[in-house]
């Protein structure tokens, strides 16, 4: 039942197909996945959505229900009194089980890929959200867990990129940074670990500078500057005799 709802959803939310490796060495890809544990986090904060949406609707549901009675003891009737609670459960009911299916739809359309050069992030079923970051453009790596998270052994990995535009931000001074985070994940620090060897490994090799610089052109020595003597004397000794024979030509 559940891949009849994933391949039908994934046809009306026009949800891509898997992501392309970043640019790079397809030979150094490394695919991570959001830890299974980060589902059970995705179903805890379902629960306490679902909690606070039956809070709202339980007195909304009560309180017509306690009027609609009194007024049946009137003898008035108001049928639209006692369907309108029921109603409304109802479609609460529908949009708490449609969002239980797809917590597990956007758990496994997580994905993180790293190569030797960049990395690519896919998030997100209603709205995807792709990026790609170069590792030349990386300004800070770091890693949050909140309580839940500690509990349940994961992390977020997020990797800062200095944005666009104003490099300021208003009131405060700091970098405006932007950036993508390895969300749920259980081996925040390999990630991180990988993503720092491999930048040091790119500023190393200077890879992407070479193309830039002009080729340097050897420096003539005393031995290829000899070659060149006799042909020269040859080149003069004609250009003298040429002289000489228009000095005649115009004397006669």
């Amino acid at each position: 039942m559940y891949k009849a709802f994933r391949s039908w959803t994934e046809r009306l939310l026009r949800i891509p197909d898997d992501p392309d490796a970043p640019p790079g060495d397809e030979t150094t890809t490394r695919l991570f996945r959001a830890a299974p544990n980060y589902y059970r986090y995705l179903l805890v904060t379902w629960v306490l959505r679902t909690l606070i949406a039956v809070a709202v609707v339980v007195p909304m549901e009560i309180i017509p229900m306690v009027t609609s009675v009194t007024r049946a003891i009137d003898r008035i009737p108001q049928p639209f009194i006692f369907r309108a609670p029921l109603l409304i459960i109802g479609i609460v009911i529908v949009q708490r089980l449609f969002a239980l299916a797809l917590v597990r739809l956007d758990f496994e359309k997580r994905w993180y890929l790293v190569t030797n050069r960049s990395l690519r992030v896919r998030e997100g079923v209603v709205k995807v959200r792709e990026m790609t970051i170069t590792f030349a453009n990386i300004q800070n790596i770091s890693i949050s867990q909140g309580p839940i998270q500690r509990l349940l052994g994961i992390a977020d990995l997020r990797v800062d990129t200095a944005g666009g535009g104003s490099q300021k931000k208003e009131h405060s001074g700091e970098e405006n940074l932007h950036g993508v985070r390895f969300r749920g994940v259980n081996n925040a620090e390999e990630i991180r670990d990988l993503i720092n060897t491999r930048l040091r490994a790119l500023k190393d090799s200077g890879l992407g500078d070479r193309d830039d610089v002009a080729p340097v052109q050897p420096t003539p020595t005393l031995a290829s500057l000899g070659a060149l003597t006799e042909p020269l004397r040859d080149v003069l000794s004609e250009a003298t005799a040429l002289r000489e024979a228009v000095a005649r030509s115009a004397a006669a």
